[in-house]
C-alpha cells in the first residue's frame, strides 16, 4: 500500500472498554493494522476464576493461529472429559461425552485472560481500576470520562464489557432494552477437588436447580457451578455477601454436594454471581461508538459460543476498519453484514437449552436423567456436537492482510 493511502487513513486511537476476550482480541488485531488501541477495565487487574470456555471448529482455530497464542491455549487446556449426572448418593446416573461441552480445545476463561494479556501488553495501554462514565462525541472523535481518571479523546470507542455492558447503556440506552432474561441465574466459584474428580465432572440435578463440580487445573482444584431457575431479581451485582446469600437459600438442604459446597463458597478466592440473558440488538454500532462481544451478541453462557462468537467478532472488527482505512461509517456496516448472520446462529445454541439444563419440575428432571442415560446408545448420540461444529464454522473469514495503515 502507498504511502498516500497510509496518510488518509483516519481514526487510528481506539478505546476499548472490557479485558476479557473480545476486547485484548480486538486490541491485538487494531495494532497488527497499525491502530493504537487502548483498554479500559473496571476490575484491579485480570479477572481469575470464572468457568471453563472453548473453541471449535476452523473459524475460531485459525484465529488463533493467526494470533500465535493456540499453543498456549493448548497448553492451558483442561483437559476435561465427560460429565456424569449423579443421584444424590453421587451413583452416576448418565454420562455424557466431552465433546459436547469442551470443542476442539477448553480453557478456563482467567487462563485465557492471561494468555490475551500477554499478547498484547507490550503495545496496548492497559487501564485497570477504571471505567467510563460518559461519552460525548463531536464530527472529530469521542471525548470520554471516567470513574477516577482525567477525560481523554480518542476516535472511536468500542464496548466489550460484557452482558451488563456500560458502554451500550451509554451510547445505545438502557439495558432492558436489550437483554433477555433467560429465566436462570448462575454462579460459579473454586473449590478444593474434594470428590478426586480426574479431569471429568459430575453434575446432580432437581427440579428447577442443578449444582456440579468439575476438576480443573489438572485436577488440583475444582470448580463449582450452580444453576437456578428465577426471575429477575432486583440484586445489586457487586453485593458479593447478598448474592451468595441468595444461592444459599436456594440450595440449602438440596442434596448431594450442595451443603458443602456453600460451606467452601463462604471461602472461595472467587466468585461469580449473574443472571443468564441473552443480548438482542437491530444494530451494533452508533456514530462513533460500536460493540463487540457479549456486549451486542451475547448467546448466553449456556450456547457454548461465547468466547468463540466475541473472537471471531472482535478480528472481523478490526478488519473492517483496517479494509476501510479507518472510516467508521464505512467499516462498522461492514462488520454489521459480515457478522449478523453468524451471531444469530450462534444464538440460537441457547434458545431452549435453559429449560433443558434446569427443568422445572421433578418429572422433567427424572425424564432428562433417563434419555442421557439411553442416549450414547442412541442413532443421533453426537447430532447436539455436530450441530455445535458446523454453527462454529458457519461465516467464512475475510482474508484482513496485516499492517495496511501505519501508527503514528
Amino acid at each position: 500500500m502507498n504511502d498516500a493511502t497510509n496518510n488518509a487513513t483516519t481514526n487510528r486511537s481506539v478505546l476499548i472498554s472490557g479485558a476479557s476476550v473480545a476486547g485484548p482480541v480486538l486490541a491485538y488485531w487494531l495494532h497488527r493494522h497499525g491502530f493504537t488501541p487502548t483498554i479500559v477495565e473496571r476490575a484491579p487487574a485480570l479477572r481469575d476464576g470464572g468457568y471453563a470456555v472453548d473453541f471449535r471448529g476452523e473459524a475460531h482455530l485459525s484465529i488463533l493461529r493467526r494470533m500465535g497464542i493456540l499453543g498456549d491455549i493448548e497448553r492451558a487446556r483442561t483437559g476435561m472429559g465427560s460429565m456424569s449426572y449423579v443421584n444424590s448418593a453421587g451413583k452416576p446416573l448418565a454420562t455424557l461425552p466431552a465433546d459436547l461441552f469442551a470443542g476442539d480445545v477448553e480453557i478456563l476463561r482467567g487462563d485465557l485472560a492471561r494468555v490475551l494479556y500477554d499478547a498484547t501488553k507490550e503495545h496496548t495501554e492497559y487501564v485497570f481500576g477504571d471505567s467510563i462514565t460518559s461519552l460525548s462525541e463531536d464530527a472529530d472523535g469521542v471525548t470520554v470520562t471516567f470513574e477516577r481518571g482525567a477525560p481523554r479523546r480518542f476516535d472511536l470507542v468500542v464496548g466489550a464489557d460484557g452482558l451488563h455492558s456500560t458502554t451500550r447503556r451509554l451510547a445505545f440506552g438502557p439495558e432492558e432494552d436489550y437483554v433477555r432474561h433467560l429465566g436462570l441465574y448462575c454462579a460459579i466459584f473454586t473449590t478444593a477437588n474434594h470428590l478426586g474428580l480426574d479431569h471429568i465432572g459430575h453434575a446432580y440435578r432437581t427440579a428447577n436447580r442443578l449444582v456440579a463440580m468439575y476438576s480443573a487445573r489438572h485436577n488440583t482444584e475444582a470448580k463449582a457451578v450452580f444453576y437456578f431457575g428465577s426471575p429477575i431479581l432486583d440484586l445489586d451485582r457487586r453485593d458479593v455477601a447478598r448474592q451468595q446469600a441468595v444461592l444459599a437459600e436456594q440450595f440449602a438442604g438440596n442434596g448431594w454436594q450442595s451443603d458443602r459446597l456453600l460451606r467452601d463458597m463462604r471461602l472461595a478466592p472467587d466468585f461469580y454471581f449473574d443472571s443468564v440473558g441473552q443480548v438482542r440488538m437491530d444494530a451494533w454500532t452508533r456514530g462513533r461508538v460500536a460493540l463487540v462481544g457479549d456486549a451486542a451478541y451475547c448467546p448466553s453462557s449456556l450456547s457454548g459460543m461465547g468466547s468463540g462468537l466475541a473472537l471471531v467478532g472482535a478480528y472481523v472488527l478490526a478488519g473492517e476498519l483496517a479494509a476501510a482505512h479507518g472510516d467508521h461509517r464505512v467499516a462498522f456496516a461492514a462488520y454489521e453484514r459480515e457478522m449478523r448472520a453468524y451471531a444469530e446462529g450462534c444464538q440460537k445454541m441457547g434458545d431452549g437449552v435453559a429449560k433443558l439444563m434446569v427443568p422445572g419440575s421433578r418429572f422433567l428432571a427424572s425424564v432428562l436423567n433417563r434419555y442421557y442415560k439411553v442416549m450414547p446408545y442412541l442413532p443421533g448420540k453426537n447430532m447436539a456436537a455436530k450441530i455445535a461444529r458446523k454453527t462454529a464454522e458457519n461465516i467464512t473469514l475475510r482474508d484482513y492482510p496485516v499492517n495496511s495503515v501505519r501508527s503514528r
